[in-house]
């Protein structure tokens, strides 16, 4: 076990030595890597944003239930015994004189309110449930106008069907540039570990030729082609960050324009650690294919 892992340690040191000893090379490789990581992730990241954007802007995805207006403090208390027990997500109870000075307090509509004889508002419930799906919806929007004193059920689910197809469009756009430019970066591994195969062709045949294994001599190409892409995942991590960063102030000032209170999400720390993850399993792959072809031309 100690010599396996000394093996391994020893091979580790020579491909962070052979990533210093070009600095400018590892630098760009790095840099085409990150790029190649940047696309897809940002993709991802804004869909995250634009779904949780959407969550917390008012009215969207949501079902409100207008009463009668004959309904009795206790027609209320059934409906809010129905919600408690649908255990369907938040909702809240928005009584008819609320409603009135909401619609006194905007703008041109006080003098209108003043003139109307008696509060034409009935009283609301506001539901927003933890099953956004178009489908879902719409079934509480038919359960909830079964209910006792419901007068009306208002749901936008011609709107919420576009959102989820819009949504379900740019994951397939995400998921297609991810595939892309996975085969990019695994392409850029394969190139880079077969320059050092040719650079150090002579080297190689010394040490065959002295009894070194093939595995001994694939292992620091490994490496090589594995720390190539990690880092380049971590360059990638930075490049979005900071791209997402310079978005934080305007997109926070847009959505307060809107009445929503939203901060712009930038990767976690499981995500850079991903990404990174990500990043090496690609260049180790590159690395691998490039060793097995072209080590084998050497013999």
């Amino acid at each position: 076990m100690t010599s396996w892992l000394a093996q391994h340690l020893a091979a580790l040191r020579d491909a962070c030595r052979r990533l210093a000893a070009a600095p400018l090379n590892t630098l760009l490789s790095l840099l085409v890597v990150g790029v190649a990581l940047t696309l897809p992730t940002a993709g991802w990241l804004a869909l995250e944003n634009l779904r949780q954007l959407t969550g917390d802007t008012p009215g969207v995805q949501q079902v409100s239930l207008f009463l009668t207006l004959d309904a009795s403090k206790r027609d209320v208390g059934e409906i809010e015994s129905r919600l408690k027990e649908a255990r369907l997500g938040s909702w809240r109870y928005v009584p008819r004189e609320e409603a009135l000075k909401r619609l006194q307090a905007s703008e041109g509509m006080a003098e209108i309110v003043a003139s109307l004889p008696r509060n034409p508002l009935p009283d609301a419930f506001v539901v927003t449930p933890d099953d956004t799906r178009p489908e879902s919806l719409e079934h509480l929007a038919k359960v909830f106008t079964a209910w006792p004193k419901v007068a009306h059920v208002q749901l936008d689910s011609a709107w919420v069907k576009r959102f989820d197809a819009l949504l379900r469009l740019g994951k397939l756009v995400v998921l297609l540039l991810a595939v892309l430019f996975a085969g990019a970066l695994v392409t850029i591994a394969f190139n880079t570990i077969r320059l050092q195969i040719l650079a150090q062709a002579a080297e190689i045949e010394v040490a065959r030729l002295i009894g070194a294994t093939d595995a001994y001599i694939q292992r620091p190409l490994h490496y090589f082609g594995m720390l190539q892409g990690a880092l380049g995942g971590l360059c990638a991590a930075l490049l979005v960050s900071a791209g997402f960063g310079l978005l934080v102030a305007p997109v926070t000032e847009l959505t307060q324009l809107y009445g929503a209170s939203f901060t712009l999400r930038s990767l976690s720390p499981v995500d850079v650690l991903s990404l990174a993850a990500i990043g090496g399993a690609l260049g180790w792959l590159g690395a691998r294919v490039s060793v097995q072809i072209h080590l084998r031309r050497l013999t």
